[in-house]
């Protein structure tokens, strides 16, 4: 409740020593990850229906050119989910990277990057909490898993800058200036990693061949 009311206390709290008065970061982002778990199983087995997509939509793009080795598009949710967890792991240094840079370069300086990593796993874990629990309930009112992503997405983005605006102490716009720098850098240094595992796996293909 207070990561909602009161991060800046949350977060810089336990960044400055406060540990009993709240949960352990490590713990609380492993509390995030076995529900996030509960979730998939629950909507693998009771509300499978929910996760089909509309089926004309996905053969469009399909048949759009350059689009007939795209292995992504054979790939279904109940196959990707076991690496949910891993997902959301791998995730939260990239956002790390993303507010530190930022934040560094832009001369404020009173968070290191460990402790950045503090708030974007605090964050990712409180949004996780909340994915997971408006999910299940969502689709017990039988509505499709996109829709139910789409309109749980929007208010994540909002409160991680309403995280920033508190935890920073800035105005609307110098915290929307760098909300937006954050998520530019983040998506990059997560495009470039991406590339980066790429090409290894192409040369290492390559290299076997």
């Amino acid at each position: 409740i207070d990561l909602f009311k009161k991060p800046e206390e949350v977060i810089d709290g336990y960044i400055h020593g406060t540990r009993k008065k709240y949960i352990d970061v490590l713990q609380y982002f492993a509390i995030s990850l076995t529900l996030a778990g509960i979730q998939v199983f629950l909507m693998t087995t009771f509300f499978r229906d929910a996760l089909d997509f509309d089926s004309e939509f996905l053969n469009t793009i399909a048949e759009a050119p350059g689009n007939e080795n795209n292995p992504f598009l054979n790939s279904d949710f109940e196959s990707t989910s076991k690496y949910q967890g891993l997902i959301y792991i791998v995730m939260v240094p990239f956002s790390a990277i993303g507010s530190w840079i930022v934040y560094y370069f832009l001369g404020d300086k009173r968070y290191n990057f460990t402790e950045h990593l503090v708030l974007n796993l605090y964050y990712s874990a409180q949004i996780i909490i909340i994915t997971a629990i408006l999910s299940i309930l969502f689709l017990i009112f039988g509505l499709n898993y996109l829709i139910v992503s789409t309109i749980i997405t929007i208010p994540t983005f909002i409160y991680f800058w309403y995280v920033l605006k508190r935890l920073f102490k800035e105005g609307f716009w110098e915290t929307t200036a760098k909300f937006i720098l954050v998520m530019l850098v983040y998506i990059f240094a997560f495009i470039l990693m991406m590339l980066i595992v790429g090409l290894i796996i192409g040369m290492v293909i390559y290299l076997n061949k």
